[in-house]
């Protein structure tokens, strides 16, 4: 019994699946992550936690919810980054990719999440746009950053989504699939992304301003539906892990859900070009 367990764990790490991961555990796989690992996780609660206060600033200041200034931005970019980071720093461990160069690509991914979410905080205790705003020199430079900032988080994720293709992903059944069409959904929301900072960033040109605060609302529900397909997914097939589901009833419910999360996807579109 001991040398078929043994046998088991070995062709998991062989095929580039973390033993944890595979039989379902969490805790296992915080004591078994590597350092650049734990310290991702470790900033995506950091995060999240800000964006948690942030509630409870929004609670006490009040203010409103939607336009430019508001205590929205820290609130939903503090949770997004921080559950994106959790998912990413997860999700890349069933990725065929070398152990030096993925703990790399983390921490910069990291250290982007950071410069983001502080960022966008920073202009929301200062009352000020966070995102298009060259009123002053001091703005534009948040400003700038920001959408730099912006552009290495689509070269990561972009690195992330070919190597989700050029090798299967391991994991448990149904993982696969949810590993690539999370990534390939996510695509999504990277090119939705770079089209608000474009448009709004040739109105603020243009002598727009205010035209340019409100010019991204109708990508907004397309780049949020997509952004978080990459954590949804994966989240799924590893909840499968715990069923006594067959193999095959665990596919089908995952391209089940993959073909809703693709009309979730279809339907937000729809509606950014028809508002865009």
């Amino acid at each position: 019994m001991e040398t078929t367990k043994t046998t088991t764990a070995a062709k998991a790490t062989k095929a580039g699946t973390p033993e944890p991961a595979v039989a379902g555990r969490v805790g296992p796989l915080w004591r078994s992550a590597r350092r650049a690992e734990r310290l991702c996780y470790a900033t995506g609660l950091v995060l999240i936690a800000s964006g948690a206060f942030h509630l409870v600033v929004l609670g006490v200041d009040g203010g409103p919810w939607t336009g430019p200034v508001s205590w929205r931005k820290p609130i939903t970019f503090g949770l997004s980054f921080g559950l994106t980071l959790i998912a990413l720093t997860w999700v890349t461990s069933y990725l065929q990719v070398g152990s030096r160069l993925r703990s790399v690509l983390l921490v910069v991914f990291a250290a982007d999440c950071v410069l983001e979410v502080g960022g966008i905080t920073l202009q929301a205790w200062r009352g000020v746009p966070s995102h298009l705003d060259m009123e002053t020199a001091f703005d534009t430079v948040v400003s700038m950053s920001l959408a730099v900032g912006g552009g290495i988080l689509v070269v990561l994720l972009t690195v992330f989504t070919l190597a989700s293709f050029r090798n299967r992903p391991g994991g448990p059944t149904g993982m696969p699939l949810a590993v690539r069409a999370g990534f390939a959904v996510l695509l999504v929301a990277l090119a939705s992304g770079a089209a608000m900072i474009a448009r709004g960033v040739a109105l603020t040109r243009a002598g727009h301003q205010e035209a340019a605060y409100h010019s991204t609302a109708a990508l907004k529900p397309l780049h949020g539906v997509s952004l978080h397909a990459v954590l949804v997914l994966p989240v799924l097939a590893w909840l499968m892990t715990r069923t006594s589901w067959s193999d095959r009833a665990k596919n089908r419910v995952m391209y089940a859900a993959v073909g809703a999360y693709v009309v979730a996807v279809l339907a937000a579109g729809a509606w950014a070009a028809l508002t865009y």
